[in-house]
């Protein structure tokens, strides 16, 4: 484990380093994600921005962890008055670096750590508040529930993409083929079935909230309470 620095300075905001095996997502640029999210045919960056203002302002807690933080779209909404820590988990260490240098003014709440969390859950702190939206997707019912159950967190928020078409889970763009390795690691996502694993980690949904996309597909928000 190692500590980032900015300019041979440690910084308040800790940058964890925490070594993982390969994954796909370490091979996807944050420009061609962005850029491919952002698009008008697509606009899940602008409705996962809309859902964060939602989840981070939704519970009384005062810790939070954002898993899958990507670049850090979302957390502008943080409130620095409100929440002592936010820790964002991602498996790619140029996603965390970016996320780090857009929200500097977060820095005194705002913890990065690079981790894997298929084989590294035992290495999470706890939090309050886990959100994680576009995350399941891509490590699984099973390993997403081991990481809350150590995270052990009051209430998990989660954005899942439902589609139409399963076999055409990512829009088409002109940076479609940036994401073709990610074939052998996505997981079809159901709300029942998130709703059970849920369940066995100890959880009863509180809320469901839908938005529907440009291209038919729709992001389902499913909120989850400790029983």
């Amino acid at each position: 484990m190692s500590i980032w620095r900015e300019k041979g300075r440690e910084r308040a905001a800790a940058f964890v380093i925490i070594f993982g095996m390969s994954n796909p997502w370490n091979d996807i640029k944050l420009s061609d994600y962005e850029n491919h999210m952002s698009l008008d045919s697509v606009g899940q960056l602008q409705s996962l921005n809309r859902f964060m203002a939602k989840q981070f302002d939704a519970y009384n807690v005062k810790t939070a962890m954002v898993l899958g933080v990507a670049g850090g779209n979302g957390l502008e909404h943080i409130d620095t008055a409100k929440y002592q820590t936010v820790y964002g988990i991602d498996i790619n260490e140029d996603y965390l670096k970016q996320t780090y240098l857009r929200h500097k003014d977060k820095e005194k709440v705002l913890r990065c750590l690079k981790l894997d969390l298929i084989n590294e859950a035992e290495k999470l702190p706890r939090a309050e508040l886990v959100i994680a939206n576009l995350l399941v997707e891509y490590i699984g019912y099973d390993a997403f529930r081991e990481a809350v159950k150590k995270i052990d967190p009051d209430y998990v928020s989660a954005v899942i993409q439902i589609n139409t078409d399963e076999n055409a889970w990512v829009s088409d763009s002109p940076y479609l083929h940036a994401f073709d390795g990610l074939d052998e690691v996505h997981h079809q996502m159901e709300d029942c079935a998130m709703t059970e694993c849920m369940k066995a980690a100890g959880f009863e949904k509180i809320l469901t909230e839908q938005e529907d996309l440009p291209n038919g597909k729709a992001l389902l928000r499913l909120d989850y309470r400790k029983v």
